[in-house]
């Protein structure tokens, strides 16, 4: 069905422009009058061409990508349990699912702005509150209008990439852009009170003198006509006038927690003796630290705050047809944006983009209320021993630590009944009143094997959402696996808020000590360069936002067998098999008795950036 209103009507095919007038006769009719008009025309870029997903749709025409659709599907996906709780009561059923599987990123857009706006809001505030601007980086914006995106933020992640949205629910007409302003959209008035926007100047033939206003939106603008006052609607005014409908200032002023240690660079205490402990390199061993991984690695890092560079690409063979144990996050490779969806520039765009990070249970989407923004706002989502312990006393005991590690004596077959038995755990604390779950593999002993991180993670994320449980509790990995930029984005882009490095964090203190450095200051090159490292990751792929790369799942697995994406990382691309369960603890065993099986206390090199004879093997 096209279109369900009565007070707007859907034309469309699968046709060259100039043919839909042809087409539908009553566009031929000279009696056929409307107060607005909205007309798409485009290729598809993302999708086939489809009748199906032709635009415009029920309420938005779209131009551009939604880089972080498949993020946006899982939490629409977990906000389905919300439903029965709100004012639809037992009529949720009839609306799951909230979004079209089927659909393009841009019907997905529209659905969820029909649901907002048919839950109560205006398709003004909805569509503000799914495309926000870019408040964070606009000193001079007003505080009520900052505190208003604020406050939304906490009920849902922005629907990230570049965008020109043209809109109406009937009533309202509008356009709006991105908050990188990637997308053209141009404006004029009439003497006579006619308003066209389009992505082009001249698309109709206008007399010059009949203009008596004409411009362009920019990054983050809006523009709307209430048909019903017949009054032209500016961006300053639209926003202003949805700021102050509730006192969002006030709720956000009273209730939203932020993190002074991160703020004001508090760190953790150094109160090591600059030496690494035989327990130290233990850890490290079976977790896969390699001698590479201190110098190629983490030393840039440490000492320079820069990323360690190299050339020639990798050459040596998937991590699937390795003879070395490796790392689950090797078998998950970035993409990238192309064709019609731009990169941006993490340096020069760096003003649109965020690292800020949430911490506790969301609020009811389709509700508002002083409560919903009842949570811990960090300004990055790496988190040092301070921070970490910062957070847990906020949650004021409504956090549990589960450990993510399996009996060495269950031998490969007892990784994936760990990794249940972690979900269910996790379930149960949710359903007890915990809003933070603290996923930790420090419990690694003689005895007791890591489950991965990202396994970990990203199985807990996936069961929460089925279980209709995800919005109520907030993910962080405290792990001593993670130490590259690259294992940061897996974990966050399969569900975490923030992860605690403690192994990665040690090592760069230790190292700091040996040279006679001041750690702290060793420690803060480390976190600053991990989180150049994570903008530079979120916006190869166009994203701006973490909290619209959080469970995005921007990533596809090479190797892994479909079983264990399907339960762990649903949905993502897999196009070849591979490990499964048993594959990938064979791998985390080998290391562990690596690690407390031999009497060898220094670490190996695998040779996996430079060849080595007994190393890995390079092309």
């Amino acid at each position: 069905i096209v279109s369900l209103s009565h007070r707007t009507l859907v034309y469309k095919g699968l046709m060259v422009s100039s043919q839909l007038g042809r087409f539908y006769p009553d566009l031929q009719n000279r009696s056929f009058t409307t107060s607005f008009a909205i007309f798409h025309q485009r290729y598809s870029t993302n999708t086939l061409p489809n009748w199906m997903l032709a635009q415009p749709f029920r309420m938005l025409a779209h131009n551009g990508e939604i880089n972080t659709l498949q993020g946006n599907r899982n939490w629409m996906r977990a906000r389905e349990a919300d439903l029965r709780e709100s004012v639809w009561g037992e009529e949720a059923e009839l609306l799951s699912p909230i979004l079209w599987e089927e659909g393009s990123d841009s019907a997905n857009l529209d659905n969820a702005l029909e649901l907002l706006v048919l839950s109560g809001r205006s398709v003004l505030h909805a569509l503000l509150m799914l495309v926000p601007e870019a408040y964070e980086g606009i000193p001079d914006l007003d505080e009520d209008v900052r505190a208003f995106y604020e406050y939304h933020e906490c009920l849902m992640e922005p629907w990230d990439g570049p965008a020109a949205l043209c809109f109406s629910d009937g009533r309202i007409v509008g356009a709006a852009l991105d908050r990188n302003g990637l997308r053209p959209a141009r404006y004029l008035v009439t003497e006579d009170g006619l308003v066209l926007v389009a992505s082009e100047v001249g698309i109709l033939p206008i007399s010059e003198h009949r203009i008596v206003e004409k411009g362009r939106l920019g990054p983050g603008m809006i523009l709307a006509v209430d048909t019903t006052r017949g009054a032209l609607l500016r961006n300053a005014e639209i926003k202003r006038m949805l700021a102050t409908r509730r006192p969002y200032a006030r709720w956000v002023r009273a209730h939203l927690v932020r993190g002074p240690g991160q703020e004001n660079g508090e760190l953790a205490r150094d109160d090591g003796d600059g030496r690494e402990s035989d327990a130290s390199v233990r850890r490290q061993r079976a977790f896969g630290y390699t001698i590479e991984d201190l110098d190629v690695l983490l030393k840039p890092m440490v000492f320079e705050g820069k990323e360690p560079t190299g050339s020639m690409g990798d050459d040596t063979p998937l991590s699937v047809l390795s003879q070395k144990p490796r790392l689950l996050y090797t078998y998950f490779k970035q993409r990238f944006a192309q064709v019609t969806n731009p990169p941006i520039d993490p340096l020069r765009e760096r003003l649109v983009m965020s690292l800020s990070t949430l911490i506790g249970a969301r609020g009811h989407w389709l509700e508002e209320s002083p409560a919903a923004c009842r949570l811990i706002k960090l300004r990055s989502p790496i988190l040092d021993e301070a921070s970490l312990a910062w957070v847990l006393r906020q949650c004021d005991g409504r956090w549990r630590r589960l450990d993510a590690v399996f009996p060495v004596s269950d031998g490969p077959s007892g990784l994936r009944p760990a990794v249940r038995r972690l979900c269910e755990e996790a379930e149960r604390a949710v359903r007890e009143g915990a809003s933070l779950l603290l996923l930790s593999d420090r419990a690694v002993d003689a005895e007791r094997a890591p489950i991965p991180m990202l396994l970990a993670v990203g199985a807990v994320h996936h069961h929460l959402i089925r279980c209709g449980l995800r919005l109520r509790a907030s993910v962080i990995a405290e792990s001593g696996e993670p130490r590259e930029e690259h294992h940061f984005a897996c974990l966050l882009g399969y569900g975490a808020s923030a992860i605690h490095p403690y192994l990665a964090m040690e090592t760069a203190q230790a190292m700091a000590r040996e040279r006679g450095v001041d750690p702290l200051e060793a420690l803060r090159n480390y976190v600053r360069t991990l989180e150049k490292g994570l903008l530079k990751i979120m916006s190869k792929m166009g994203i701006s936002v973490l909290l619209s790369y959080q469970g995005a799942q921007i990533f596809e697995a090479i190797g892994l067998a479909r079983d264990l994406v399907e339960e762990c990382f649903t949905g993502t691309p897999s196009r070849i098999g591979g490990v499964s369960y048993e594959g990938v603890a064979q791998d985390v065993l080998r290391l562990h008795e690596a690690a407390f099986r031999t009497a060898a206390l220094r670490l190996e090199d695998h040779g996996f950036y430079r060849f080595r004879r007994q190393g890995e093997q390079h092309a």
